[in-house]
């Protein structure tokens, strides 16, 4: 793919016009904008974007709740977070709803134009640090009582764990592991058994509520 064709969506219009600007000046095409969930919706629609870049935040359906009906009517939707909101909890509900990677307003711009080159190639575009802070989750304590999230994982399962929650392929694992891609399947089907969970989704979702649990515990 070459410079992707981009709808933007975002409910300030001094930030959304001046995104548009910015991509426009440097070669990629902004082929539509909207203000709300549903207006995104209909967008993608008419318009058929390569990428959606959606914010969290707005007033009128979240841009979690607008990413969800969009996949669920275009499951072939590509669709990034560009957010402020850089919250762990938000980060799995994206990623739960289906989007394809997870951007902040607060990355310098060169970054963020390299990110979305990541993207048209087919890889997960992430905010610097966010990958290392979802890691982090993953040592956390269940309780006081000394027990672990995730002990009964191996390193090299929790490492394969954390990639597959941002959403890696089996493939990119591999590489990125360099190890064979059937090595990575054959872990996932032991932290599928070992979590009690038997599905992508499932999985994500018990991180998600292991991450929350461990919040209110230290309230």
């Amino acid at each position: 793919m070459g410079k992707p064709r981009i709808l933007l969506v975002d409910d300030h219009a001094l930030f959304l016009e001046g995104l548009r600007s910015f991509f426009m000046c440097n070669g990629i095409s902004v082929i539509g904008t909207a203000r709300s969930g549903p207006e995104a919706l209909l967008k993608y629609e008419m318009l058929r974007p390569d990428i959606v870049l959606m914010d969290i935040q707005m007033l009128q359906s979240n841009g979690i709740e607008a990413t969800q009906a969009m996949k669920k009517e275009y499951p072939e939707a590509v669709i990034i977070m560009l957010t402020s909101d850089e919250a762990e909890e938000s980060i799995f509900e994206a990623l739960q709803a289906g989007a394809s990677g997870y951007l902040t307003k607060t990355m310098e711009p060169e970054e963020l134009l390299e990110q979305l080159a990541r993207s048209a190639e087919g890889e997960m575009p992430m905010a610097p640090g966010l990958a290392g802070r979802m890691l982090n989750l993953f040592s956390y304590r269940q309780s006081q009582e000394g027990e672990e999230f995730l002990q009964a994982l191996t390193k090299r399962q929790v490492d394969i764990l954390t990639m597959l929650t941002l959403g890696y392929k089996y493939k990119e694992i591999a590489s990125k592991m360099e190890i064979k891609e059937g090595t990575v399947k054959y872990h996932i089907r032991e932290i599928m058994d070992k979590l009690h969970v038997c599905s992508r989704a499932q999985i994500i979702d018990y991180v998600s509520k292991q991450s929350q649990l461990h919040r209110n515990c230290n309230k």
